[in-house]
């Protein structure tokens, strides 16, 4: 795989380049969020790490600018700041995955490995398209009734896994799974929290709910 390391530490870094390399990764490095930026977006790569806290532009503004110029490359956050808050943060924003410092190397090199070997999102059709509303999924576009509808990276992934399943009921545990990437509950309402806002963007000038309540099981996307 080619990765792509965001890390200001010197130490950290040289390890995690060392480690990858040896793994028989070929890695680029960068010492900070500028550096970095322009990397991510000179050549492609097969996974990013990037460390939150980074000189100039921090981590978390790395991320939001990469996905916010529709990057779909795995992208692995290194963090100092264990909290669950900050975790969801950073996933919230586009994040893959979430490794608190201080980390041992074979877990890295494990969640980049199972970074590597998710769907790419060219395996899927660029479009999806339920009942009257149509995603595009490498411009990172929605439309409902030809109504455009503009969506932070979360909101748009959601939406995302709802019409890769129209007919289906997803529950909350699946959109955690999928869309957070938890596999278990953080005692959170964040999915409540994001289909609220989610549903309130799709519904606005429509009289339709874009989206069921199936109560005691999921939700579901109308239209399928």
């Amino acid at each position: 795989m080619r990765i792509l390391v965001i890390e200001d530490d010197p130490e950290t870094r040289a390890f995690i380049a060392r480690g990858l390399g040896e793994a028989g990764h070929q890695v680029t490095i960068a010492a900070d969020g500028r550096d970095g930026m322009f990397a991510a977006t000179d050549s492609p790569f097969d996974a990013i790490v990037i460390d939150r806290m980074l000189p100039g532009i921090d981590g978390m503004t790395v991320l939001k600018m990469l996905r916010a110029g529709g990057m779909v490359t795995p992208i692995l956050m290194l963090t100092a700041m264990g909290g669950i808050e900050d975790r969801v943060e950073g996933l919230d924003n586009g994040a893959d995955d979430y490794l608190v410092k201080p980390f041992a190397f074979s877990e890295l090199a494990a969640r980049i490995n199972a970074l590597g070997r998710r769907p790419t999102p060219q395996a899927e059709p660029r479009k999806l398209v339920v009942g009257d509303i149509e995603l595009d999924l490498e411009r990172r576009t929605v439309l409902r009734r030809g109504r455009r509808i503009v969506l932070p990276p979360r909101e748009f992934a959601l939406l995302a896994e709802l019409m890769r399943n129209p007919r289906r009921v997803l529950t909350r545990t699946m959109l955690l799974e999928r869309v957070w990437d938890f596999d278990f509950d953080p005692k959170t309402n964040i999915v409540e929290t994001h289909l609220s806002r989610l549903r309130s963007k799709l519904n606005a000038e429509f009289a339709e709910d874009a989206i069921e309540t199936i109560r005691g099981a999921g939700y579901m996307i109308r239209g399928g």
